[in-house]
């Protein structure tokens, strides 16, 4: 998971799961599922990332195999920008957490597409 792909992975899971519930739910929607499986989706992406960002020790196949330097590295740079994960200060962490912070909104936007969108 990344800072750069994490929206679109939360916004096509959305997606994907709408379009599951719509099938099973032909006459009405489920409201609690809805819930039950926006927090397990959240669960899940704030889980992996947060603890890739604090470099847990648990996180390192996942950056390892992205050939990423750390876990802050991978969520900063994605093998694609140059920020210096090593110096980030205040500035970067409170850019960081606002993008952590809207996570539940691309899992909504992917989830309120309707069929056919």
């Amino acid at each position: 998971m990344s800072f750069l792909i994490d929206p679109a992975l939360l916004y096509a899971g959305g997606r994907t799961y709408r379009r599951l519930a719509a099938d099973a739910d032909a006459a009405a929607p489920d409201p609690a599922r809805d819930a039950a499986v926006a927090v397990a989706f959240m669960t899940v992406f704030w889980g992996v990332s947060v603890g890739l960002y604090l470099n847990h020790g648990w996180t390192k196949p996942i950056w390892w195999i992205c050939r990423a330097r750390s876990g802050r590295d991978w969520m900063l740079n994605s093998g694609v920008l140059r920020i210096d994960d090593a110096r980030a200060g205040r500035r970067t962490h409170l850019v960081s957490a606002l993008i952590f912070a809207t996570y539940p909104l691309w899992l909504w936007l992917g989830m309120r597409q309707r069929r056919g969108q």
